[in-house]
């Protein structure tokens, strides 16, 4: 069966129905998710089969059969770890089907059949009695239903309904207990993701400032948590302004409740300064005693930062104060924690909340537009003033088309705080529609473009500029100047630190056989006739480089896109020893022959290889496969092929890497 999609082409900017084969949805969830990584997770996995292990043996020493429940199972992997670890049987959960599916085959593989039973339901539908799922209660509860913010997947609720209706009370439950902690700091840097600073534009009569509107100052910003790598965050970036402090527990093993609440945790401040931003992580404890624990902390916060575990399924949180607030070193404050069953923010308080309250503060959410309608890496790079200085120009009028009815309120706001309604035009219509009537009769002679768009994932999306100036090209005045000018594709290989784990065959888990896993993944990736780039913050994943940068494609914006697909290949050598993982892609827009700004690496490589990237971007990666053999590039000249194809009609990039002694 074939059914068909509906798209907004990203880089054309119209509408377009795919074929797509009725496992569509299956095929993108696999292909985006991260199983492998997960499974490649061995302080994860070696901490939840000695959490298991132990309580397994907590409820043989009672003198009572082990029955377990693992909500969320996956691959299966923790309910094998039970019935291993002498669990009697094993009630494992999925409610994914083909999730589900792929846990029935590893179970069988690894010969658990007999005691395991896959039960393709969500948690709150599961029934109990003679007739139904389960027999009886399980008195051993296993979950791995955590996300970055530890509850953003539902764990509340899950809990919540299997303690009063799936297990016994006082179950025993792995992970035994979650604790979440936060430490208050100011940062220039992380502050600028969420706030629209002054901007400063130095023109022949001085230093001009345009401000954000009053209502984009006040707004507390969007209400989701920004998970990234904390670890790659330079501690120059913030300073510490309060210790780590312990916000709240979750005992999984007695009755838990989704309802909103509150914790505060009092603290004096270690210096004076500028509270803005909220670090946040959470480490489970796999027994009751706490021996058993596995930690999301930071380096700076880890007992033991020489083994920490990479890992990027969890990461850490940055929750940013609704406003900023002067802090002062030894008057003390009050962090404040709130939750509801899915979410977690932050607040700042003078005096003491009083003990158990409810949630009486709102959760955050943005009310004036700009947080809805540009993401934080967007806020970071209006926020660069080197890249501010690079687009400045002495404009007498401009006309700025604008399809999109929620830009054309913000931009109308940002005008009028800066009092340039009057010399500045919105015309709110899609560039092909544009009249000589909305022009006022006259030609354009400079098309200003970033060139940014909300809808882009990867790179090369950003060529919705050509495709605009190509809708207005009869608009265009004699000697018009289009600026950007051109853009250019280049590429490198790299050699990833960790984030090649995320499509690493899993193979052998813990003693448990998972290549079906590896199947699925696979069919996944290979789903559409030629593979494709993903998109990643590659400043968060370091990485070193394995050959020079090239250069693969060039757009000349100051001509139309073409009608005949512009197409490039060849070979590179790889002039580094290593592992070549991945080509890392991006965009390089040339606003004049002398100016340039790149979407990908910032300055030439370090000696070593070492990469710096646009902290604003996401980079595309294209993941080699199959992955080379380490043994295979000890010496010895190496290269990669390449062809790439840029499509005008359909706006698409095809793609296809390889090491070159690969075979077809």
């Amino acid at each position: 069966m074939k059914i068909f999609c509906s798209r907004a082409n990203p880089t054309t900017g119209s509408v377009e129905w795919l074929e797509e084969d009725e496992h569509y949805d299956y095929h993108q969830e696999i292909a985006r998710s991260s199983y492998a990584d997960m499974l490649h997770d061995k302080d994860r996995n070696v901490k939840y089969y000695q959490g298991i292990r132990a309580a397994v043996s907590r409820v043989k020493d009672r003198g009572q059969k082990a029955l377990v429940l693992d909500i969320g199972t996956g691959t299966g992997l923790l309910s094998m770890m039970a019935v291993t670890a002498g669990a009697d049987f094993c009630y494992a959960i999925e409610v994914f089907k083909p999730m589900a599916d792929a846990a029935v085959k590893i179970v069988e593989k690894n010969g658990f059949s007999d005691k395991i039973k896959v039960i393709n339901k969500h948690s709150t539908e599961v029934t109990v009695g003679p007739e139904g799922d389960m027999p009886c209660r399980a008195n051993i509860l296993v979950t791995e239903l955590f996300d970055t913010e530890l509850i953003g997947e539902g764990a509340l609720p899950s809990y919540e309904h299997a303690h009063r209706h799936l297990v016994e009370e006082n179950c025993e439950a792995v992970p035994h207990r979650a604790t979440v902690y936060a430490q208050l700091v100011e940062s220039g840097r992380m502050w600028s993701w969420n706030k629209l600073f002054p901007i400063h534009v130095q023109t022949s009569l001085g230093e001009q400032v345009i401000v954000p509107p009053v209502d984009v100052e006040s707004c507390p910003g969007a209400p989701s948590v920004c998970d990234i790598q904390l670890n790659q965050v330079s501690p120059a970036d913030f300073t510490v302004l309060s210790d780590v402090l312990p916000m709240f527990s979750i005992d999984f093993s007695k009755q838990v409740s989704s309802s909103a609440a509150c914790h505060s945790r009092r603290f004096e401040p270690l210096t004076s300064g500028r509270a803005q931003v909220v670090l946040s992580w959470w480490d489970i404890e796999m027994d009751p005693e706490g021996k058993i624990k596995c930690t999301m902390a930071p380096f700076w916060a880890h007992s033991d930062p020489e083994e920490m575990q990479w890992r990027d399924h969890w990461m850490q949180c940055v929750y940013f104060l609704p406003q900023e607030e002067p802090v002062v070193q030894g008057s003390a404050l009050y962090l404040v924690a709130h939750h509801d069953d899915y979410c977690v923010w932050y607040s700042l308080q003078r005096t003491s909340p009083e003990k158990n309250e409810r949630v009486r503060q709102m959760r955050p959410v943005c009310d004036c537009q700009a947080h809805l309608l540009w993401n934080r890496p967007r806020f970071g790079e209006i926020n660069d003033q080197d890249r501010t200085d690079r687009y400045v120009q002495a404009l007498r009028t401009v006309f700025t088309v604008e399809s999109s009815a929620a830009s054309h309120k913000l931009l109308r706001k940002i005008f009028k705080a800066n009092h340039l309604e009057d010399k500045i035009n919105i015309i709110e219509k899609r560039p092909e529609l544009l009249t000589n009537e909305d022009l006022q009769g006259r030609k354009v002679s400079l098309l200003l473009g970033e060139p940014f768009f909300t809808t882009s994932l990867l790179p090369w999306h950003n060529l919705y500029f050509w495709y605009v100036r190509t809708a207005v090209d009869q608009h265009l005045g004699p000697g018009a100047m289009v600026m950007p000018q051109a853009a250019s594709l280049h590429a490198v290989v790299v050699e990833f630190r960790d984030l090649w784990r995320i499509r690493s065959p899993c193979g052998d888990c813990e003693g448990f056989d998972v290549h079906i896993m590896d199947d699925m993944i696979k069919r996944a990736l290979d789903f559409r006739e030629s593979r494709e780039a993903e998109p990643h913050p590659l400043w968060e994943y370091p990485c070193r480089s394995l050959s020079e940068p090239w250069q693969i494609l060039t757009f000349d914006f100051q001509q139309p896109v073409p009608l005949q697909p512009l197409c490039a290949e060849g070979t590179v050598e790889l002039r580094r020893p290593g592992q070549s993982h991945a080509a890392v892609l991006w965009m390089e827009y040339h606003l004049t022959p002398e100016c340039t700004l790149s979407t990908g690496l910032l300055e030439p490589a370090d000696p070593e290889g070492g990469c710096c990237w646009n902290p604003h971007c996401k980079q595309a990666v294209y993941f080699f496969s199959p992955a080379p053999d380490p043994r295979a590039l000890l010496g010895g000249p190496r290269t990669v092929s390449y062809a790439v194809e840029f499509h005008p009609d359909t706006g698409d990039i095809i793609m296809e890497f390889r090491h070159a002694d690969t075979p077809d």
